[in-house]
């Protein structure tokens, strides 16, 4: 994804765009057309915290839920990273299976922390999962 937005913007170098992130509040049903540019990805489940939607951040997870299913997550490229070194920020891993594994690992998504600095989310284990079942 990274070329083909350094294709379509010219003066913008392979080596400087990177991939951002932002959670929608959209449902899979709510989205109608592809975004403009970059990506939509949905099936993604929260384990270890909850995402509050009206808010847009990571909160504490409800007792005896173990997965929090996520809203739209549209992905897109960029020449410069706004969160790189943000607290209010969690470099959060994607799974392809809940066995966190360096084979299961896919990429990272940022995700807004709100009151919480990174290093909770980090000590919580939170993840992102793209299949629940083991």
């Amino acid at each position: 994804m990274r070329q083909e937005i350094t294709r379509v913007h010219k003066g913008w170098s392979l080596d400087k765009v990177v991939l951002q992130n932002e959670v929608t509040k959209f449902l899979r049903e709510d989205i109608t057309a592809p975004p403009s540019e970059g990506l939509y990805i949905s099936g993604l489940y929260l384990e270890g915290a909850s995402w509050d939607r009206r808010a847009g951040r990571l909160v504490e997870q409800q007792p005896k839920v173990l997965f929090t299913a996520m809203p739209i997550v549209h992905v897109f490229a960029d020449i410069h990273d706004s969160t790189d070194n943000n607290p209010q920020f969690y470099e959060c891993p994607v799974y392809k299976k809940p066995s966190r594994t360096g084979l299961n690992y896919i990429f990272s998504l940022w995700l807004k922390t709100g009151a919480q600095p990174a290093d909770h989310w980090c000590l919580r284990g939170v993840a992102l999962l793209c299949d629940v079942h083991t």
